[in-house]
């Protein structure tokens, strides 16, 4: 039976690529001067740490212009509270969501079950969802179906089998 994987992963080394790119800016442009802005990095966790609010948000449009341009998708990024820090400074988390949460998954396998075509079954398999169908076409189907969904989570689809 033909079938495939739906996950959603993120390239850590091309976020990691993003966080420096946007740190040499930041480090480069005159509107960031004697601030003591910063872009920090660990694991998926990103820190934006700057003197004050509409700094902070001037430092999240670099960080996600670059994100994008590396092919990183920001249905996947998170933003945290932005938190006083000291000195009078200003600080916000940033994480960036890998894999498949169980409730995602449920939401998933219901979508499918509710709208996809008859004979398309879906299962969760850890942090991915396997579709199984008899059709090819029916499996194209589901996955124009969830691209067509916004599910407030980067997709992919792989290990397409016949």
């Amino acid at each position: 039976m033909p079938s495939f994987d739906i996950v959603s992963e993120v390239d850590a080394q091309e976020v990691r690529n993003a966080v420096d790119q946007a740190q040499r800016e930041v480090s480069t442009r005159f509107d960031f001067k004697n601030t003591n802005s910063t872009i920090e990095q660990n694991d998926m966790v990103i820190t934006l740490h700057t003197v004050s609010t509409d700094r902070l948000d001037a430092l999240r449009v670099v960080l996600e212009e670059r994100l994008v341009k590396r092919g990183v998708s920001l249905k996947g990024v998170e933003y945290g509270d932005v938190a006083d820090a000291t000195q009078n400074t200003v600080r916000q988390v940033v994480t960036i969501k890998v894999g498949i949460s169980s409730d995602k998954a449920k939401e998933i396998n219901k979508l499918i079950k509710a709208q996809g075509p008859k004979g398309v079954n879906s299962q969760t398999q850890g942090d991915s969802v396997r579709v199984t169908g008899k059709k090819r076409d029916d499996l194209q189907a589901v996955i124009a179906l969830l691209k067509g969904a916004d599910l407030g989570i980067p997709l992919q689809f792989n290990n397409f089998r016949d």
